[in-house]
């Protein structure tokens, strides 16, 4: 008895790849702040490259406060979001290569936010990653922590509660 044969890591990671640009392209104010994620396995890293319409106070530059904090939920949702789908790729239950942009499942929602500006966020490339720290059936904690050019000196850091979507949705 033979087993079967596994699939080439380019096919595998090509299917990841599609369910991920799936999942980010179908929200399309992610698209507006020009938001783009990097996998590396299972963790996502967020990234905003810089634009001139991120900048909220023009004398500093600084970037607003209303994007960085709109950068760290996004990245919370879709780290959570991900964390989720991830389980459910590596087990089988749900092919990626099926998913088209109708069919995706829904995202969790906001129950609450909170934000620490530790520092001005300088006009340059922020990074994000997201921490799941409970994910239930019904509710979801997750920490953010968001860098420009050096992982230790952190310009901003988040926590939110979510809403988990059920599962027959």
């Amino acid at each position: 008895m033979s087993r079967p044969r596994p699939e080439p890591v380019q096919v595998v990671k090509q299917r990841r790849d599609a369910a991920l640009n799936a999942l980010v392209h179908g929200v399309p104010y992610i698209q507006f702040l020009g938001i783009e994620f990097d996998r590396r396995g299972d963790e996502l890293t967020a990234i905003l490259p810089f634009d001139e319409k991120l900048i909220g106070n023009p004398f500093l530059p600084a970037l607003h406060g209303g994007v960085t904090a709109a950068f760290l939920e996004v990245t919370a949702i879709i780290g959570l979001s991900w964390s989720l789908w991830w389980e459910e790729m590596e087990s089988g239950r749900i092919d990626p290569a099926a998913l088209d942009p109708a069919q995706m499942p829904r995202l969790p929602k906001t129950i609450d936010f909170t934000i620490d500006y530790l520092r001005s966020g300088l006009p340059r490339d922020a990074y994000a990653r997201a921490r799941v720290n409970r994910s239930g059936r019904r509710y979801a904690s997750v920490h953010v922590e968001a860098w420009q050019d050096n992982r230790a000196r952190l310009f901003a850091q988040g926590t939110g509660h979510f809403l988990m979507p059920r599962r027959d949705d």
